[in-house]
């Protein structure tokens, strides 16, 4: 690996330190310089920096990184969700309550990858199931309208859901 050096970090720009190698102050370190604007600090040694583009890697100092405010994500799967996955957690933001067959439907994501992907996104905490229980109408449909909960799971966006979309909506406004 051969990092580039950079005299100057560019305005605008934060560091993430990674968990995968979870550097620690002292150690050997190097930044992956990514799409949004963020240096995720690594150890020289990370097996996560094999492979990836030497165009990407910057030689950094503990001292930048000290001198400007360390980003800590709000988690680091964050980082791994794709772009279907917002637009789901986007679908319940707008619409609220639903199932995975309008999700599925309103996204233009097939079926199968909507439960999939559902199903990753209750795991992670930004959706949550909701219980079977009277419910309005997804907003949109019809309005002040009450349903009796169907055979069909509902989710809901949690407010770690709602943090992840005002994060990544953050980062597009910063490019």
């Amino acid at each position: 690996m051969t990092p580039r050096k950079t005299k100057d970090t560019p305005q605008g720009i934060s560091y993430h330190l990674s968990k995968c190698c979870n550097p620690q102050l002292g150690d050997e370190i190097i930044g992956y310089f990514r799409e949004d604007r963020i240096f995720s600090v690594h150890k020289v040694d990370c097996p996560n920096l094999r492979g990836v583009s030497q165009q990407r890697l910057v030689e950094i100092t503990w001292e930048e990184i000290e001198s400007q405010e360390v980003e800590e994500p709000i988690d680091d799967l964050f980082y791994d969700l794709e772009d279907q996955d917002f637009r789901i957690l986007h679908h319940f933001n707008v619409y609220g309550l639903d199932y995975a067959y309008p999700v599925s439907q309103k996204t233009g994501i097939r079926l199968q990858e909507t439960f999939r992907r559902l199903r990753r996104l209750r795991e992670l905490g930004a959706i949550s199931r909701v219980s079977r229980l009277m419910i309005q109408y997804r907003k949109g449909i019809v309005q002040g309208k009450w349903i009796k909960h169907r055979n069909h799971t509902y989710y809901a966006l949690t407010s770690l859901g709602e943090k992840m979309l005002a994060y990544r909506e953050k980062g597009r406004d910063d490019n």
